[in-house]
């Protein structure tokens, strides 16, 4: 009864602090303007199968995919015991499905030990892939502090949850074995049953009783931390790889949206009449009645879509897109990790001033925006050639955001390279990137 009371304790706590981060993330993504989503279900899930469930991109470098899968899969199928110990954990029960399944739960529990043995080989090598073999894309300006000790505390509670099973499987064997009251039959598991007997055959009854359950409360504390962590981490892409991967865009990786007000301006001043929706056209919006110039582009997270802060929060600081950018690769600042690490900052940052009431949404002015994080230096080195889009494993695409600050940048601020001006006013006089003194159609008409 006791041991029910503190369960249920504990998970009450802990289910309070996870609701508390988990709506914090939701009402920081929803800072983003809105954008509407549609297009071909059949391909979204697709996506969602075959990208976020099934690890796709993550084969194109199979090693790592493999190890990755390793977790993956162990982490996946582990939810299957820990629904048996939340049944165990209310009733106080003791292994409440095995005479109802036996045979089958055998197999289950044995699949989940070889799991977490393949789980952890993987731990150990992303370990020392991060902390001895110092794989470049790890150690990036940019991981530096907090990214770097949350990927190593996600192993490190890895290797802490996999002790939990084994302590507790393997103390169950050995009790088994010896017919204590309470520890009922559950046929031979694939690890525990050899390696409990190796390691605490040679203890007293009490002794055991006593690390069986320390491994439960060990895999039921370390399950319950890492959910109320979870918001707070870049893991918390296990879970929004399946939304951002549903809801990204369908058209191709070279495609950038149009601007309906700059699409409507270079026709007029083309001699070409606007594009209505018919033709594939956007309609402009109406005039501007306050005569004030219009915002365009993105320079903070109120001016991005939900879209893309659902992109930041789901990146899973991997690297692949900085590795593939070839702006980074040759030296530049440029790092689309790092974009997408700012704009969570940043959302993180505005979310956590107006849940405090120190600002308000409507009115919103802490005097800083994403430029005093993403420095036109970043936006500059871009060569827009989709790299990081192709590279991400879960269709995050840095790109847009770099796009919508780079035309705020030029259109709102006015500024931008001063090596970029003489195209920019060269497109505007004559239609060309090139200054000609001539108009662009004199060919023709001669």
């Amino acid at each position: 009864m006791i041991q029910s009371l503190l369960f249920i304790l504990v998970a009450g706590v802990s289910g309070w602090f996870a609701w508390k981060g988990f709506s914090r993330v939701w009402r920081n993504i929803q800072l983003g303007k809105p954008e509407k989503i549609s297009g071909n279900t059949s391909q979204r899930w697709r996506n969602v199968l075959l990208v976020a469930m099934g690890q796709q991109k993550m084969f194109k470098n199979w090693l790592p995919a493999v190890l990755h899968l390793f977790i993956y899969v162990a982490f996946v199928i582990t939810q299957v015991e820990l629904i048996e110990i939340f049944v165990d954990g209310i009733f106080g029960t003791h292994r409440f499905f095995a005479p109802y399944l036996g045979a089958f739960y055998t197999f289950v529990i044995s699949s989940i030990e070889v799991l977490s043995v393949l789980a952890f080989v993987a731990t150990i090598i992303f370990l020392s892939r991060r902390n001895l073999l110092r794989i470049a894309r790890f150690q990036k300006p940019e991981m530096k502090g907090f990214p770097s000790r949350d990927a190593n505390l996600i192993l490190l509670g890895e290797i802490i949850l996999i002790t939990g099973i084994f302590c507790m499987n393997g103390g169950d064997k050995v009790l088994q074995a010896r017919g204590v009251e309470h520890y009922h039959l559950t046929g031979d598991f694939a690890v525990s049953t050899w390696l409990g007997p190796l390691l605490f055959g040679g203890m007293s009854n009490g002794a055991v009783v006593i690390i069986e359950r320390f491994g439960w409360w060990l895999h039921i504390f370390t399950v319950f931390g890492f959910i109320c962590y979870l918001p707070y981490s870049k893991h918390l892409h296990i879970i929004l790889a399946f939304p951002n991967t549903w809801y990204a865009r369908l058209t191709a990786k070279g495609h950038m949206e149009n601007m309906p007000e700059i699409q409507l301006e270079v026709r007029i001043m083309m001699g070409l009449p606007p594009l209505t929706p018919a033709d594939g056209g956007e309609s402009a919006p109406d005039g501007n009645p306050s005569g004030e110039l219009p915002e365009f582009g993105a320079n903070d997270v109120f001016s991005l879509s939900w879209h893309n802060i659902l992109q930041a929060y789901s990146c899973t600081e991997c690297g692949r897109c900085t590795a593939a950018c070839p702006a980074n690769i040759t030296g530049k600042k440029l790092s689309p990790r790092k974009v997408m690490m700012d704009v969570r900052d940043r959302a993180e940052e505005v979310g956590a001033a107006i849940a405090s009431g120190r600002q308000a949404v409507a009115a919103y002015d802490d005097g800083k925006s994403l430029f005093d994080r993403i420095t036109p230096e970043e936006l500059h080195a871009c060569t827009t050639c989709n790299a990081c889009v192709e590279a991400c494993p879960v269709l995050i695409n840095p790109l847009d955001i770099i796009l919508q600050m780079r035309r705020h940048e030029i259109l709102t601020q006015s500024a931008g390279p001063a090596e970029w001006l003489p195209m920019f006013n060269a497109i505007e006089n004559a239609g060309a990137a090139w200054a000609m003194s001539e108009p662009r159609e004199a060919w023709r008409d001669a």
